[in-house]
């Protein structure tokens, strides 16, 4: 069975990997969820375990829901009486989107309705409603003229863990307080002996979510109990108290074992009375050190090693006080500079306030307000850089820094022009010295650059002393011409793998991301921790094409990657964007992407899904779409792909899917790829545009990729 777990906005891909943690065949991040696969022994263990989801439903029909009177229809087909029986009390919530069915409310009672009638005429007696403790909850979505109805396995929110008995101004949701806590790779850090620390607790929302997540209590355990949390009939009661009784002989080994490393102070002494009340029902009161405290006073941690967990203050508004940020940032320095840190910023600018530099950005909502999960690890970086002595260059490095100088010469004017802060210096112009070295320079600090050198693998019948030699030679000379540490220089060694993919040596894990500007657009590279940064630079023209062409459209971006196209389209103002890929990590990748740009919202859909076929079971149009498949890949989520086997399937699937007069970008980087022009024909004009898509810096290499554009026949 699928069924669909709920959660906040932002936490789509830590819910999804999460359902699978506990059993679930598969999971999908969707909008403010997650489709899941299993039977219903998982579904009720996600509604004990989920320390992320909202609700767990579970679907009994679905029905297309052109109007109200098909709304009613559909639901009074439901074989009621296999559910419930007319003893029983019913709620239902209910979202609706669309034209045709606008008023939640009157949704929710057209489907109530259904269920009295029904239920009335098989037994004379109709059950009564309940808003707030009913029997069975029932939950109904109206999207695209489709309508689902299923029931509400945990019965109501599952962020009330049901320990919360006193609350601040701004209580933080329980499944939000756990997101801020995972990200920061809290149970990691517990496990290896570090501590937990909110100098802005309030009512101590994160410091009881992250002692009953290090003592393994399931957040269902308090809410439930050994009562199960709806009396649908369908819902297995004895299984339920078999996983109760293992929840609980869990929590109660957890608990005995749980060290006192959790430590929360406020300002405001009467949020932490509220917060000595929460962590008493919690059952961690003797865990927590809580002390009314300003964050500015903040004492150094005697633990080499934890976890910030903060959620500074700001309003529906955003309005809050910068000076407070980089308060935090500097207490946070001072007093923890080998932690790690997991902050709920307001926005971005608040974010950035607090003066730490971010391994990793999120967008999260607290409720309708968006915001910026920052993470930082560790809270202070050591100052690595040096500037060395200089160093007389050998022969063969005087001849590459000669070549760059003359590269760098050459594009000048180039650069200038086109206002470029990232491009190719050098692409093995000297055959002894097969490398490329890219350049990078920070959005905020131009001046600032950074270097990713890609080394080709030597032949074979070059011995390895001389090719390291070479190599070293190679990274001197870029020394010298960029006047740069060896930390600011990503180092990589490329060689084809099997059906032509790339694989590298040499990486440099740092979890580091950079923000370069590519024509109006602000993207997040990383130049250590993966094979590719994030941002292919051969792709520039195309995606400043995409731009150009992208206002009042809805765009497509097909094998998304990190988001590069979406982000040029959105600031471009199309009218959506839907973007396409099978890897959360890219998906996120991308949302953070967007996010730099200020971009967000449900016009900008993120979908992680298999692109051929997604396309093959989407019923959307298109009026711009950009597809860049790899070469091939495989994966356990999706058949191997083959860009030469597959691309005409590829093509039909995508140019299906354009509207009247939409065009379709395809590019690819194959370099014995052959278009298969005669089947193409059939269902598109194609004309190939790869010479206007190859940018100066990438002249000396003209088949680094190659690109078409295609249109529809009718």
């Amino acid at each position: 069975m699928k069924f669909f777990a709920s959660c906040g906005k932002g936490l789509e891909y830590l819910l999804a990997d999460e359902l699978q943690a506990l059993g679930c065949a598969r999971a999908t991040a969707t909008v403010a969820g997650a489709n899941a696969e299993g039977g219903a022994a998982d579904a009720q263990r996600a509604v004990l375990w989920s320390r992320l989801a909202s609700r767990v439903l579970w679907p009994l029909a679905e029905f297309d829901c052109p109007d109200e009177h098909a709304l009613y229809a559909g639901a009074a087909a439901i074989d009621w009486a296999a559910h419930l029986d007319a003893s029983m009390t019913i709620a239902v919530d209910a979202h609706v989107s669309g034209s045709a069915i606008t008023h939640a409310r009157y949704a929710a009672q057209r489907v109530k309705d259904a269920v009295v009638d029904v239920l009335r005429e098989r037994s004379g007696a109709r059950p009564d409603v309940d808003v707030e403790a009913p029997d069975v909850r029932l939950n109904l979505v109206v999207r695209k003229g489709r309508a689902i109805v299923s029931v509400d396995l945990g019965g109501g929110p599952m962020h009330r863990r049901g320990w919360r008995i006193a609350q601040g101004e701004a209580p933080m949701k329980e499944t939000l307080a756990a997101a801020v806590l995972l990200r920061g790779a809290w149970p990691q850090v517990y496990a290896e002996g570090g501590a937990l620390l909110d100098p802005m607790c309030g009512s101590g929302s994160l410091l009881i979510e992250g002692a009953l997540m290090a003592a393994d209590v399931a957040p269902g355990l308090l809410r439930h109990g050994t009562a199960p949390p709806t009396r649908w009939r369908g819902f297995d009661t004895a299984g339920w108290q078999a996983l109760v009784a293992e929840a609980r002989a869990r929590a109660e080994a957890g608990r005995a074992a749980l060290r006192p490393v959790f430590h929360g102070s406020d300002l405001d002494p009467h949020a932490i009375q509220a917060a000595k009340r929460n962590a008493a029902a919690a059952g961690v009161d003797d865990v927590i050190g809580f002390e009314a405290a300003d964050v500015r006073a903040l004492p150094p941690r005697p633990e080499p090693r934890g976890l910030v967990a903060c959620n500074p203050p700001y309003d529906a508004r955003l309005a809050a006080d910068p000076a407070l940020y980089r308060a935090l940032g500097d207490a946070l320095r001072r007093a923890t500079p080998g932690w790690r840190a997991s902050l709920l910023c307001g926005d971005e600018a608040l974010a950035r306030a607090t003066g730490l530099r971010a391994t990793k950005t999120y967008q999260v909502f607290n409720g309708a307000i968006d915001c910026t999960l920052l993470v930082a690890d560790p809270v202070a970086p050591p100052q690595r850089e040096r500037r060395d002595a200089p160093v007389a260059l050998s022969e063969g490095a005087t001849m590459v820094a000669n070549r760059l100088r003359r590269n760098l010469r050459a594009t000048k004017a180039w650069r200038e022009r086109e206002g470029v802060s990232c491009f190719r210096a050098y692409d093995a112009d000297i055959p002894e010295y097969a490398a490329a070295i890219d350049v990078y320079a920070e959005a905020d600090d131009p001046s600032r650059l950074w270097l990713h050198v890609q080394e080709y693998a030597a032949p074979a019948d070059i011995p390895e002393a001389l090719a390291r030699r070479r190599l070293g030679d190679l990274l001197a000379a870029a020394r010298e011409v960029f006047a740069l540490p060896r930390e600011r220089i990503a180092l990589k060694t490329r060689a084809v793998g099997k059906g032509g993919s790339k694989y590298a040596g040499g990486f440099d894990c740092r979890g580091e991301f950079l923000v370069v500007r590519e024509g109006d657009a602000r993207l997040r590279v990383n130049l250590f921790d993966y094979l590719d940064t994030g941002l292919f630079l051969d792709h520039r023209p195309m995606r400043l094409r995409l731009a150009q062409e992208a206002e009042d459209t809805r765009f497509l971006n097909l094998f998304g990657y990190t988001g590069a196209a979406t982000v040029h389209a959105a600031i471009g103002r199309a009218r959506t964007t839907t973007t396409v890929d099978l890897s959360g990590t890219y998906l996120e990748w991308c949302a953070a992407n967007l996010q730099e740009n200020g971009v967000g919202g449900a016009r900008h859909q993120l979908v992680q899904a298999d692109a051929l076929q997604w396309l093959r079971a989407d019923r959307g149009q298109y009026d711009l779409v950009f597809c860049d498949p790899p070469t091939f890949s495989n994966s356990k989520r999706a058949g191997d792909f083959d860009i030469q086997r597959s691309h005409v399937d590829l093509l039909r699937a995508a140019v299906a899917r354009l509207a009247p007069g939409g065009v379709l970008y395809f590019s690819n980087n194959f370099r014995r790829f052959r278009l298969d022009a005669d089947a193409v024909a059939q269902f598109a004009r194609c004309e190939d545009i790869s010479a206007a898509t190859l940018p100066p810096d990438f002249a000396r290499n003209l088949r680094i990729h190659r690109t078409w554009r295609l249109s529809r026949l009718d």
